[in-house]
């Protein structure tokens, strides 16, 4: 049987470190900043239907990449292993 102190891991009792959730962090505003890019294109009068505010390429392709990347990294987040004590 392997002893514990040869793992070069200290068991903390949480299942993420301290850096994972720091990670987590930025991953979620990263998606916050893509869902804010998708916000908008409400016209003043509402008989008035402007397509090029409403469909703009910063709502209909830059926002959804963001916020996808942004997920992205959060699985990248929560699934890094935390470096060992040495490195």
């Amino acid at each position: 049987m392997a002893n514990k102190k040869d793992s070069g891991f200290t068991n903390s009792g949480f299942a993420l470190s301290k850096e994972n959730y720091r990670l987590m962090i930025i991953g979620f505003v990263i998606v916050v900043i893509g869902f804010i890019l998708m916000i908008g294109g409400k016209s003043e009068d509402p008989n008035i239907f402007n397509k090029d505010e409403l469909f703009s390429f910063r709502r209909i392709t830059l926002a959804p990449v963001i916020v996808l990347a942004g997920f992205i990294f959060e699985v990248w987040a929560i699934m890094k292993k935390p470096k060992e004590k040495g490195e």
